[in-house]
């Protein structure tokens, strides 16, 4: 059995000698070679399926490391703002560390899938009327307020557990890819990888990739009022802004902007292509190399080996799966109409 990634990176991670473990045996997730998608982009592409974590998403890779700490500190409650991934994975692990969750997401704005999962771990869900943006500046305030320990991508043990996926493909390929592409909302998982490569002494070329209605880091400023089908990216004030420009210029990468459309058309092509079935912001990282391709500054080689983040389980949407993939067709009871359904 795969260790919990804190026990399986332990002397990387900095967390107090007397700190508890609060684990659901996350990371070790899968790391698929895609041969359509290799094709079509003209490199040796893998996707990264972090949707295989215990609750689903990347986000279980920091909230483990994040909610030790915050054991180990006394606290006796955790809060979050979420578009929905963070939701349900600090409400998970708060439940496995006996701490009280509460997350704070936008109203209406929250994908179904996530909004069951915090909401059957127990949390207390607050519908905010405003955006993510709104909602960090308020926990952010009532964590300084309160006694209560803040686990967005702020807080630092976050970024030290996510780091762990760079370790993870350095480990898997035998070497660090060349490149890695990932979808960029609050900017916290591109300043993770960067992190971990930088620690193994790597810096593979870093592609990141926003909706282009909540795409801040492309435009140079933030989005008022940000707007994406793909939610988890649907953010326009990114907390890590600085530390993402930062990976994505040292590594001679780049930020761009993908389409909605450009988005699903992604999402439903590795569905039916590659057989990964991923939410919708996770394809952000697909579509925009997709459109893209592999841009290099001047004198940098194409890369030849290249990571797909993809960072939550298509499950976590089912609306949008429903709203995009062929209808179910009805039949009448008989093997006749059966076979022509089937055939025809």
């Amino acid at each position: 059995m795969p260790q919990p990634l804190i026990e399986r990176y332990r002397e990387y991670i900095p967390l107090e000698p007397g700190d508890p473990i609060v684990s659901i045996n996350e990371g070790s997730t899968p790391l698929v070679p895609a041969p359509r998608l290799s094709e079509r982009i003209g490199a040796n592409v893998f996707l990264k399926i972090e949707g295989a974590n215990p609750t689903g998403s990347f986000k279980d890779r920091g909230m483990t490391v994040a909610v030790s700490r915050a054991k180990g500190r006394g606290a006796e409650a955790v809060i979050c703002a979420s578009t929905g991934n963070t939701a349900a994975s600090a409400a998970a692990y708060a439940v496995r560390a006996g701490l009280t969750g509460a997350v704070i997401v936008p109203e209406g704005k929250i994908a179904i899938g996530k909004l069951a999962q915090a909401l059957i771990h127990g949390a207390r869900v607050i519908a905010l009327e405003g955006n993510f943006d709104d909602a960090l500046l308020i926990v952010r305030e009532l964590a300084e307020r309160h006694p209560i320990e803040l686990v967005n991508s702020v807080n630092p043990y976050r970024i030290e557990g996510q780091k762990t996926a760079a370790f993870e493909l350095i480990d898997e390929l035998g070497g660090p890819p060349d490149a890695l592409s990932i979808p960029v909302g609050n900017a916290g998982n591109v300043t993770a990888y960067w992190k971990g490569f930088q620690e193994w002494n790597t810096s593979p070329i870093m592609y990141g990739f926003q909706a282009a209605g909540s795409a801040p880091l492309v435009i140079g400023a933030p989005v008022a009022k940000p707007e994406t089908i793909a939610s988890a990216i649907r953010i326009g004030s990114p907390a890590r802004w600085e530390e993402a420009m930062n990976a994505f210029n040292s590594s001679g990468g780049r930020v761009a902007a993908v389409t909605d459309e450009q988005i699903l058309d992604a999402y439903s092509w590795l569905a039916t292509n590659e057989a990964v079935f991923c939410e919708p912001s996770s394809a952000a990282s697909v579509a925009g190399l997709l459109t893209h391709g592999l841009q290099t500054i001047d004198g940098m080689a194409k890369p030849e080996t290249v990571v797909c983040v993809l960072t939550g389980h298509g499950l976590k949407d089912p609306d949008t799966a429903l709203g995009t993939a062929p209808s179910v067709i009805s039949c009448a009871n008989s093997i006749t109409a059966v076979e022509h359904a089937v055939f025809d």
